[in-house]
């Protein structure tokens, strides 16, 4: 183990007292910041944390925040603002210019690493985010104050967290995290950790370490518990995907190889990757990657893969030809499911009328031929995706209303197949003009047998938050126009409408991320929030 040497930096008045140290030095070894978090909070009870990273090979470092520990300055004084240029002006007078970094934070530096981590980009190898905090950009300059300022009031404004960049910065992040959770928490509320981890499952080589026994301190209790203090760090400076790369490999023709790895925008569930051989051929990899689609991931992707299968034979259904899957993650480091490459893209833009006209057209025709596969084998049936006991809606008799449809029994249906997720973002597009047209349907996990009415209403529902609630509420014309199946009538197929559209309140935007990532920045949740509501008063007026 490397000697631990103190240091005092100066910076912007303030001393910082720090510690660094490790085997050796260079550009080429990776340097772990551990940054402590607010209140009492300090270098001293990451010591034995520091230890078990320079003892895997690691420089390390860690300081006090002004106001902390050893270091001076009031506590006050200190904001989000300048803790994150303090870690910067101590990186950078301790660390070798250009080298790796594994940032770990614990509370508050949860934001200070994102921070960190957008500052410096593809020099941040890893991250550890340990009980962490987001903040709202509000704060961003607020001093800390004694506890009841105005930092205190941004910050315990409901919901103000979900406004922070830092959760940009985490979904926007391809490299190793690990989320470490406590089992008791009074200060970080559950869905600030959700959120958190929902971001770093977008993109980031992410895996979860749970500590049952645990509570908020985090640092104290790896002081305090070496199996965990090593667990930790030993995930997070393990290369991610080593086992699903071995895994891919062996599913390739002889003398193929991998040249080029790419993640694609626009998935939600799963992780999306495009791999490219070395002769050219295309192929995606789809990888489980969040904890709850991880769990339920052995039924999806062999479910999946079976579709798959028995749509190679289908006419007109443009879907992906299976190549090998591991669905209960026997051999990758997540369930994954490899498949040929599709060509075209997702739109999901704001074209000009004539375009979006024709692209509807081609959705609705496109869910007429799916709705025409007749299967050797019914595959599973449909589930619905919310109920009376589950939805979350606004106050207001319209919602009251809504809500009061879907209490009944499911009305009766004649069954067909199912993509059952169809909608915009599981569509392929390619050429322009009167050359536009399908060129790929993906996302088959939730295949069912169930009402056409559900696909029409899935696709309904999203083209109105995409495009308008008049584009969602005429999605079934065009489907009927194109010789789709028969559909229910009045409060038949209200009921299969608002069965869906319930399922996004009261947040519309929390499934709109994907569409975000794809250039759509317009769909705030306000936008996303109104669009539900005035569709779901059409749907009420027009069927009820």
């Amino acid at each position: 183990m490397g000697q631990l040497i103190p240091f005092t930096h100066e910076y912007d008045g303030e001393r910082l007292s720090g510690v660094r140290g490790g085997n050796g030095g260079g550009v080429t070894r990776a340097t772990a910041v551990l940054l402590h978090g607010a209140g009492n909070g300090s270098k001293e009870r990451l010591l034995p944390l520091f230890d078990e990273f320079t003892a895997h090979g690691c420089q390390s470092l860690a300081f006090d925040f002004s106001g902390h520990g050893e270091s001076s300055g009031l506590l006050g004084e200190l904001s989000l603002r300048r803790r994150f240029e303090q870690a910067v002006s101590v990186i950078d007078a301790f660390v070798p210019a250009g080298g790796p970094l594994v940032l770990v934070g614990f509370s508050m530096s949860g934001q200070t690493v994102a921070d960190l981590a957008a500052h410096y980009g593809e020099r941040v190898t890893a991250l550890g985010l340990c009980a962490p905090a987001v903040y709202t950009d509000e704060a961003w300059d607020v001093p800390f104050g004694a506890g009841d300022g105005p930092f205190s009031g941004i910050i315990r404004t409901p919901g103000s967290w979900r406004r922070s960049r830092a959760l940009d910065v985490l979904r926007a992040y391809e490299g190793r995290a690990v989320l470490a959770v406590p089992g008791t928490d009074a200060v970080i509320p559950p869905e600030v950790t959700e959120t958190v981890q929902e971001a770093l499952c977008a993109r980031a080589q992410f895996s979860r370490l749970d500590l049952p026994q645990a509570e908020h301190r985090l640092g104290l209790w790896f002081r305090d518990h070496a199996d965990d203090r090593r667990e930790f760090v030993s995930a997070l400076l393990t290369q991610g995907w080593e086992a699903t790369r071995s895994w891919v490999a062996k599913q390739l023709p002889a003398g193929r190889s991998v040249r080029d790895v790419r993640q694609l925008s626009g998935g939600w569930s799963s992780q999306m990757r495009r791999l490219t051989l070395d002769d050219g051929t295309g192929l995606v990899l789809r990888s489980f990657v969040k904890p709850f689609f991880r769990l339920h991931a052995p039924g999806m992707l062999a479910r999946e893969a079976a579709v798959l299968g028995l749509l190679a034979g289908q006419e007109g259904i443009p879907a992906a030809r299976p190549v090998a899957v591991d669905p209960t993650a026997e051999l990758c480091d997540h369930p994954s499911l490899l498949m040929s490459l599709l060509p075209g893209r997702v739109r999901v833009d704001e074209a000009d009328g004539g375009e979006l006209e024709q692209r509807l057209d081609l959705l609705a025709a496109q869910l007429v031929r799916i709705h025409a596969v007749v299967p050797d084998e019914r595959p599973r049936p449909y589930q619905a995706w919310t109920s009376p006991e589950r939805v979350l809606t606004p106050p207001g008799p319209l919602w009251e209303r809504a809500v009061d449809v879907i209490r009944r029994e499911p009305p009766s249906y004649e069954g067909c197949f199912l993509h059952r997720d169809f909608h915009p973002g599981n569509v392929l597009f390619e050429g322009g003009g009167d050359g536009l047209r399908v060129s790929g349907v993906v996302d088959w996990v939730e295949t069912s047998w169930g009402p056409a009415d559900l696909d029409v209403a899935h696709c309904s529902t999203a083209l109105a938050l995409l495009h308008g609630p008049a584009c969602g509420l005429g999605f079934r014309a065009r489907y009927e126009a194109h010789g789709g199946r028969g559909l229910a009538d009045g409060a038949d197929h209200l009921y299969w409408r608002l069965l869906d559209a319930l399922g996004y309140a009261p947040h519309a935007a929390k499934l709109a991320g994907p569409w975000r990532e794809l250039g759509r920045g317009d769909l705030t949740p306000e936008v996303l929030g109104g669009r539900l509501e005035e569709y779901v008063a059409g749907l009420v007026e027009r069927y009820g």
